[in-house]
C-alpha cells in the first residue's frame, strides 16, 4: 500500500461518518437529547468523546471554525446534556442512518469492524486528541454501532494529522478555506456560512497568502500555492497512513466498505459539495 491508499480510505470513511452531521435523523436525535440548534448539536456531539472541555479546546482541536462560532455553543451545550448521554445518542443515530441507506450494512460491519479496530489499535494517538478520545470509547456491543464509531476514530486521526500539517506550514484555520475554495472552485460562501469567518476575515486571509505568493492578485492560486496545498495533502496521507500500513487486511476492507460508502453518497444523505471537502469522485 502507498501513501494514496490512505486517501482512499478517507473518501470512503467520511460519508459513512458523515451521516452524524446532515441525516436529519441525526440532527432530531442531537435535539432530542436536549443540544440546542444545529450548532450546538454538531460541536457538542463531535467533542462529547473530549468530555465536558471548554471553548478553547475546542477551537484548538477543530482549528478551522471561528472561535466565536465555537462560544456561541461550548460550553452551553453541556448544561443541556452530558457528554456520555450525546457519544451514546449520536452512535445510535448514525447507526440507524446506516441502516437505512445501507440494508446489508451489518454483514459489512461484520467483515470490516476487526480489521478497522486493529488499525485504530496499531495507530499513533501522540499529537491526535479527537483520535485519541474517539479511540478511548467503549467498542459498542452492536456490530453498525461498532463500524461507526471505528470510521469516526479514523477520520478524526487524519484529521489531527492534517491540522498538524497546516500548523506546520504556517497556514491558518480561514487561510486554509481560502485555499481549498481556490483550488476547487468551490464558492467562498458556503465556508464562510459554515465556518463562522466573515467577508473581512476571508479578505484579510486572502490578502496574507497574497503576501506569501500562495495566491495572485484575483484570488487564484499559484504555482506556488499549488505546490503548498499538494504537499499538505500528501504529507497528511502520509501520516494517515499509519493507521493502516501495517493492517495488510485493509485493502480487502476498503473493497468491502466501498459499496457501503456509495449508497450513502447515492442516498443524498450528505451533500456535495459540503463544508468538509468530502469529494464523492
Amino acid at each position: 500500500m502507498d501513501t494514496t491508499f490512505a486517501r482512499d480510505m478517507w473518501r470512503v470513511l467520511e460519508p459513512l461518518h458523515a451521516v452524524t452531521y446532515f441525516a436529519a435523523d441525526c440532527r432530531a436525535a442531537n435535539k432530542a437529547v436536549g443540544l440546542r440548534g444545529y450548532w450546538m448539536g454538531y460541536f457538542g456531539a463531535r467533542s462529547a468523546p473530549l468530555g465536558a472541555v471548554g471553548p478553547s479546546v475546542v477551537e484548538a482541536t477543530f482549528y478551522n471554525f471561528h472561535p466565536d462560532m465555537i462560544r456561541r455553543a461550548i460550553p452551553d451545550a453541556w448544561k443541556y446534556a452530558t457528554p456520555d448521554a450525546i457519544v451514546a445518542t449520536r452512535t445510535i443515530a448514525a447507526a440507524a442512518v446506516l441502516r437505512t441507506v445501507v440494508p446489508d450494512i451489518a454483514t459489512i460491519a461484520a467483515r470490516t469492524v476487526p480489521h478497522l479496530q486493529e488499525a485504530i489499535t496499531t495507530a499513533p494517538a501522540a499529537g491526535r486528541p479527537l483520535f485519541a478520545a474517539n479511540r478511548d470509547l467503549p467498542t459498542p456491543g452492536d456490530s453498525v454501532h461498532a463500524l461507526w464509531q471505528a470510521t469516526t476514530a479514523l477520520r478524526e486521526h487524519r484529521g489531527d494529522g492534517h491540522v498538524a500539517c497546516l500548523l506546520s506550514e504556517g497556514i491558518d484555520g480561514c487561510e486554509a478555506h481560502v485555499l481549498f475554495s481556490a483550488a476547487t472552485g468551490t464558492p467562498d460562501q458556503l465556508w464562510r456560512d459554515n465556518r463562522g469567518w466573515t467577508e473581512s476575515d476571508w479578505q484579510a486571509a486572502q490578502h496574507r497568502l497574497a503576501d506569501r505568493g500562495l495566491l495572485d492578485s484575483k484570488g487564484a492560486l499559484t504555482d506556488s500555492g499549488r505546490d503548498l496545498r499538494d504537499h499538505i495533502e500528501s504529507r497528511t496521507d502520509a501520516l494517515a497512513m499509519t493507521a493502516y500500513r501495517d493492517v495488510p487486511a485493509m485493502v480487502e476492507t476498503l473493497a468491502v466498505l466501498t459499496p457501503a460508502a456509495r449508497a450513502v453518497i447515492r442516498s443524498g444523505q450528505v451533500p456535495y459539495p459540503n463544508p468538509m471537502g468530502a469529494d464523492p469522485a
